[in-house]
């Protein structure tokens, strides 16, 4: 019988319960032996519900680290804790998939980066709607040459009132920020991702903190405690690359607008556009006339088949795995997603200061 891979799963809530151990439950080759938690009662449930039979409980990363015998470590704690536990992981010789955002902060990121590179371990970030049907179209067509040159693009993560009430979304400490590093980051990942783009110039930002302080506000998981509310409730980047493209960043939790959608690109080039509105949209001019074309990602139409059941979670964990047992890169790399975590830091900087934050060679200056 093929041995298979010794997974722990270092945080227990939400991310941990709705994405990473379902998925993994699905893959038969990995087995998930260990489950930390700070609150124990999180890791015993985990435990029982996705764990072997002799799987075993902890309460403090480092106890399970020095413990137990794995091959891989789920990270899915809150942003301000993954530089210091992806580190030790990786030092304690484990491949890690550690939860969007990479890091608190640019600095931190560019250490887990070092580390991954020093232990010579597999590092990846959990930005799962890369693999999205659509997404997997549009890289394939961006790739292809179908768009030309992309030169301006926009991100966007924008929610016309939800924000999340629980855990610690609302603790810029633990956090480091509200919808941009939350939401925003999926969009700017999957833009610069399509784009093939890592290379910012100068980055503007703005920061609003306009409707976190009402009471009683409309929200889909309920009215928000403004006492608690310490991060931002939107902010915008314009993010200006070094061959000249401009990525227009929008993300917001309560925002007054219609138009809602989460980790969503709109690409225009020189050859075509492409937008995710209403579904893929893919645009462009033919025999001097114009075009739209909407490809068919589902198998709609056939009795009783709808295609390819696998979510983008699930194909996320697979291929993930099997690039652990196949020795091949991540689809997301880590230094890929510390441009992301530069890009967003950058964000924050410059809205403090009102002014542009510049780069070079792909880094933030002093």
């Amino acid at each position: 019988m093929e041995q298979k891979l010794k997974i722990g799963i270092i945080g227990c809530g939400g991310i941990a319960n709705g994405k990473h151990m379902p998925s993994l439950a699905k893959l038969g080759a990995v087995e998930m032996v260990a489950f930390c938690d700070i609150e124990r009662s999180r890791a015993e449930q985990a435990a029982k519900d996705y764990g072997t039979e002799d799987s075993r409980v902890y309460e403090d990363y480092r106890e399970l680290l020095e413990k137990e015998s794995l091959d891989v470590v789920h990270i899915c704690t809150p942003n301000n804790s993954h530089a210091e536990i992806t580190i030790a992981s990786l030092e304690a010789g484990l491949h890690v998939m550690c939860e969007k955002p990479m890091a608190k902060t640019a600095a931190e990121a560019r250490e887990m980066l070092a580390a991954a590179e020093r232990t010579g371990k597999k590092l990846t970030i959990g930005y799962q709607n890369r693999f999205r049907s659509d997404s997997e179209y549009l890289k394939m067509a961006c790739e292809r040459g179908d768009l030309g040159e992309i030169y301006m693009a926009k991100a966007k993560a924008i929610r016309r009132r939800a924000v999340p009430t629980w855990g610690v979304f609302l603790d810029e400490e633990k956090q480091g920020g509200g919808p941009l590093i939350d939401i925003g980051t999926h969009a700017l990942d999957l833009t610069l991702w399509l784009m093939d783009n890592y290379r910012p110039k100068y980055v503007v930002g703005t920061v609003y903190h306009k409707l976190n302080k009402r009471e009683n506000a409309a929200n889909a998981w309920g009215s928000w405690d403004p006492k608690e509310f310490t991060v931002e409730d939107s902010a915008f980047g314009f993010i200006v690359m070094e061959d000249g493209a401009t990525i227009i960043l929008e993300s917001s939790w309560a925002l007054n607008t219609l138009f809602q959608g989460e980790a969503r690109t709109f690409l225009h080039g020189t050859e075509g556009g492409a937008d995710m509105e209403d579904g893929l949209r893919i645009n462009g001019e033919e025999f001097g006339k114009l075009y739209t074309k909407r490809p068919a990602l589902d198998a709609s139409g056939v009795a009783f088949y709808d295609g390819d059941a696998e979510s983008e979670a699930e194909r996320e964990a697979r291929l993930w795995i099997e690039s652990i047992l196949h020795d091949t890169e991540p689809l997301v790399l880590p230094e890929q997603a510390v441009i992301v975590t530069e890009i967003l830091e950058a964000i924050y900087r410059s809205a403090r200061s009102g002014e542009p934050v510049h780069f070079k060679d792909g880094r933030m200056l002093a």
